[in-house]
Parts: C-alpha cells; structure tokens; sequence
C-alpha cells in the first residue's frame, strides 16, 4: 500500500490505479467523410497507438499510475457510452480485476456518455476524458495570476454543459415528489458559471491589453524576437535557460510551464535578440484551453522567427 504513495507538491497523496480507453474511427468512414474533400486514401491524423501513448504521459503528469489500457475500432462512436457494449465489458472487468480507480477516455465525452459509463462501471470508479485531464494538468500548472484565471476559463467552459450530472441526484433524494428540483438548481449554477466566466474574460481582456502594451515597447526598439516553439517538454525552457542564463523551471514533464517567458540574449555575431519560451503543443488540445490561452499565444504572432524545438531521442 505505501508504494502507491507519492509526493506531489511536497504533500504524499495517493497514487490512483488508472485504465485507459481509446476509440480509433474505421478508415472507410473517414474516407466517407473526406471524400468531397480530398480523393486520396484517408490516413487517421493522430495513430491509436501514439494517441494512448501520450495520454499515459499526461495520465501519469496528472499523478496516476497506468495499470493497463484498451482500445476499438469503430465505424462511428457509441452515442450512449461512446465505446461498444462488449467493449464496456471487457473494461469492466479490467476495472475489477486490476483495482482500477479512475478510466480515462482519450477523446472527450459529452455529459450522458461521462453519466453512463460512471453507472456502468460502479459509483466508485471515476470516469475521465482527455480535455477534462489536460485542464486539470493545467490547473496544477498554473503558478501566476495570468494562468489562474485562463484556467479557471478554461474549467467553467468544460464545466457549464455537463452540470446535469451535478444536481440529478436532488430529485432521486426527494422520490420524486418535488419534480424539477435538478433542473431549478441547473438553471441557477448555468447562472452563476456565466457570470463568473464574463468576469474572467474581463479579466483577460486587461492582460492581453497589458502584454501588448509590453509588445508595442518591444517593438519601438531594433530587436527582432525568436519564439520556441514545439512539442510540449521537449526541451524549449532548457534551451531557453542555457542561450540567456534563466533560471525558468524545466522538468521533465508535460506542461511544466504555462507561461510565456522572454529574455535578452546575444548571438554569435554580437547582435542581440529577444528569446520567448512558449506553452507546447499537444494532440487533441482541448478547445477550451486554446481560447482561454489567447493571451498567451498571442506571443507567437508578434515574433520575428519561430524556432521549431524538436526532442530527437
């Protein structure tokens, strides 16, 4: 028992058992649904195998052990649990067998598919998908006010169309006999959730204004910048700390920093640059958080050259 125990933020907590599900669409339907596109032979935009393989990378980020995973090839996804009954099954008894925790889906489910499963698999077992992860991955990431509130974002838009799952219990508590308690409790957390989310994107607005006004200066001066760019962890702060001498935290974990960080540095040729780390990429980013990171993001567009970083191991 005292191996599943980690330290996470100087604290031990306990290191959940976590079985991974991914769902690959058949090649004809893609086919299908590309053909008025395109005539050549549809080819899936993110492999299964390297799909699943980096969803145990951020799995195991969020501070969960992989203990096994699964995956089906389908024409269309299950519009009631997203994967086939059989394949429910099967997860099921990998759950039971192997003392799963939490099921972690690679592509996002929509709220009755999240409900359904959750029933299917025991009240215990906590059924996750991959935006609802990488926001919570996010969420431990976010050190500065800037990548609080894009977060917070972030976590109220995921949120908002999926309360039904929250309050449905209201009207089970009371037998039925005050009908439409849920959705009275719904209506008013939709609320609330817009409000606060209006306040957050007020919020935002204020510091894209002030990271622009910090672009315009940059710009009044002869310096042209260069973005690093590139996958999530692979190596852009590290390269960054080496060329500048900063001291931006680096590890070797997805998502290490949110923040966009820029240092003067000077070339080969004595000339002198502005060097900008940015938030690496991912497959599958979750909507949600390309919208909330605009401000960040937005310190792409105003560089001179972007610097494609690339881990080659």
């Amino acid at each position: 028992m005292t191996k599943r125990f980690r330290l996470r933020n100087g604290r031990e907590i306990l290191e959940e058992r976590a079985f991974l599900v991914g769902v690959e669409i058949s090649a004809s339907t893609s086919r299908a649904t590309s053909s008025s596109l395109s005539s050549s032979p549809a080819v899936p935009l993110f492999p299964i195998a390297e799909s699943l393989a980096e969803l145990a990378q951020l799995v195991e980020t969020a501070g969960l052990k992989v203990v096994g995973s699964t995956h089906q090839r389908v024409a269309s996804p299950n519009a009631r649990t997203y994967i086939g009954a059989g394949k429910v099954e099967e997860v099921k008894a990998a759950v039971t067998g192997m003392g799963v925790e939490t099921v972690v889906f690679d592509d996002e489910l929509s709220a009755g598919q999240l409900r359904n499963l959750e029933k299917e698999f025991g009240g215990d077992v906590r059924v996750c998908d991959r935006t609802a992860l990488i926001i919570d991955i996010f969420s431990q990431r976010a050190n500065t006010k800037e990548a609080t509130l894009q977060v917070q974002l972030a976590q109220l838009e995921y949120q908002l169309p999926r309360l039904t799952r929250m309050w449905t219990h209201l009207e089970r508590q009371a037998g039925g006999m005050v009908k439409g308690m849920g959705e009275k409790q719904i209506e008013v957390d939709k609320r609330i959730i817009r409000e606060r989310m209006a306040a957050l994107r007020r919020s935002l607005t204020s510091v894209r204004e002030h990271r622009q006004q910090h672009r315009d200066r940059r710009s009044g001066t002869p310096i042209p910048v260069l973005s690093l760019v590139g996958y999530t962890n692979a190596g852009k702060s590290t390269l960054l700390n080496r060329l500048t001498g900063a001291a931006v935290l680096a590890e070797d974990k997805l998502f290490a920093t949110l923040d966009p960080t820029t240092r003067r540095t000077q070339l080969p040729n004595g000339k002198e640059c502005l060097l900008t780390d940015t938030v690496g990429f991912i497959q599958k980013l979750p909507t949600q958080l390309v919208a909330a990171f605009r401000a960040t993001l937005e310190e792409i567009t105003e560089a001179s050259v972007l610097l494609h970083v690339v881990d080659i191991r």
